[in-house]
């Protein structure tokens, strides 16, 4: 472990354990255990329920550990990489992450992320996808990260002002789309619906038929 690095969890430490031994021969175990902290404190000044808190710093170091490697060509990116990008990543991001993955079949590699992340998903927003039996149980919240938008082939924006970092190579789109935060759940509904048009074109675009 780095010199004068503590984890306030044990659990904190087994995850950097196997993070390292998953990711040996790309990264060092130092930088292995640094995104793991960095990961525990990012979610930490956000996160209003802490019960889940280890099992997200898990999946956020996962994310953060396999885009830079990625970024770096040490991981393959068999797929395109989008990454969706609002203020809290608490509504129009996280639909269109969804939207994205069961449109695409697969065939695009997904992220999200919040230039100023809430603590909780958007409730209204959860419901009105869930009319469409659409689950957003497995998601949350996270902090925009430069390694995230380093591994992107596309990155598109909603709202977040200029809170992402330009890597040249890159497209970089803006969807002008209202915030679904307080509005009423009609208007979150024509919010949804208006993201999976967005995405259903976004992925035309990729080159990718939306699956049925």
């Amino acid at each position: 472990m780095l010199p004068g690095l503590s984890y306030p969890e044990e659990s904190l430490k087994r995850l950097a354990g196997d993070l390292a031994e998953r990711f040996h021969g790309v990264f060092a175990t130092e930088t292995v255990e640094r995104y793991v902290l960095e990961s525990y404190t990012g979610l930490l000044r956000t996160s209003s329920v802490k019960a889940h808190l280890t099992t997200r710093t898990a999946r956020f170091s996962l994310e953060r550990l396999t885009a830079l490697a990625q970024a770096k060509g040490a991981i393959e990116r068999a797929v395109p990489e989008v990454l969706f990008v609002c203020e809290q990543n608490a509504g129009r991001s996280q639909m269109a992450a969804v939207f994205t993955n069961v449109l695409s079949g697969g065939a695009v590699h997904v992220r999200s992320a919040g230039s100023m992340p809430s603590s909780e998903l958007d409730p209204t927003m959860v419901a009105v996808m869930t009319e469409l039996g659409l689950s957003l149980d497995e998601s949350f919240p996270k902090p925009l990260t430069d390694d995230v938008v380093q591994a992107a082939d596309v990155v598109i924006t909603m709202g977040c002002g200029d809170a992402c970092p330009i890597y040249p190579g890159k497209r970089y789109v803006d969807w002008d789309l209202v915030d679904p935060a307080g509005q009423p759940i009609d208007e979150v509904r024509r919010i949804r619906d208006q993201v999976k048009a967005n995405v259903i074109e976004m992925l035309a675009g990729l080159g990718v038929s939306p699956a049925v």
